[in-house]
């Protein structure tokens, strides 16, 4: 996948995610409910996301689905977040992660358990 979604496609794709595929009209219902958003932004930005090809249109009745999966979306992000800030070492991110002194003892330890779980698993 290389398709950047901008942080308003991602809340169309976060609809679609949690509800599965429905009438754009619903998008627009409920991203005016929890966004705020008015009806003309909300079609031009689900009108983007079919052209990044994140979004299939299916006819009749506007219908959308997602052609990217949260976790597709989840991967490429990541991805980006390493080569960018990171130089692209997911070491370095982890250890950034590892670091941060706001960090519940109880995360860290998920954080300690999930590294050991690839480790065991790739070898």
């Amino acid at each position: 996948m290389s398709v950047k979604l901008f942080d308003s496609e991602l809340k169309v794709m976060d609809v679609l995610w949690k509800e599965g595929d429905m009438p754009a009209k619903k998008i627009v219902e409920a991203l005016s409910r929890g966004v705020g958003w008015h009806k003309n932004t909300t079609y031009t930005i689900i009108r983007k996301c079919i052209e990044k090809g994140a979004v299939i249109r299916i006819e009749p009745n506007f219908i959308c689905t997602a052609a990217l999966s949260k976790e597709q979306v989840q991967e490429y992000e990541v991805n980006e977040l390493i080569g960018k800030l990171f130089d692209g070492s997911a070491d370095m991110l982890f250890a950034s992660l590892l670091g941060r002194k706001s960090l519940p003892a109880h995360v860290i330890s998920r954080l300690k358990k999930a590294a050991q779980m690839h480790k065991e698993e790739s070898s």
